[in-house]
């Protein structure tokens, strides 16, 4: 979507947050991929199936994320630095809670 405001003939192109969810849990869930790919051997005393709960959370997470990030480029401004200091904050947002999900995603095994 691409709107218009009435001090000159800038635009704001807004990104809908279903495609921003999507492309964040795309980022989690290759990310924690990548990750317990090249983590090794898992603890023989873990379940069988503990890379299941990570390969749910951390796209859940990151798909949180992204949707905070869209939410806030959406929020339209005439002032340059507050237009980069909501972009700062999103792209922290979005690291912040891809962290935070793969600390919820692997405690217990990784991060016990």
């Amino acid at each position: 979507m691409t709107t218009a405001n009435d001090h000159g003939s800038q635009t704001v192109v807004q990104v809908p947050i279903k495609k921003a969810m999507l492309a964040g849990a795309i980022t989690g869930l290759l990310l924690i991929s990548f990750f317990l790919l090249m983590a090794g051997e898992a603890d023989p005393t873990w379940n069988r199936l503990w890379r299941l709960r990570p390969l749910f959370v951390v796209p859940a997470a990151g798909a949180m994320g992204a949707a905070f990030f869209a939410w806030l480029s959406s929020l339209q401004s005439a002032n340059e630095w507050l237009k980069f200091s909501l972009l700062m904050v999103g792209i922290i947002g979005f690291v912040v809670s891809i962290w935070l999900g793969s600390v919820l995603g692997l405690a217990g095994t990784y991060w016990h």
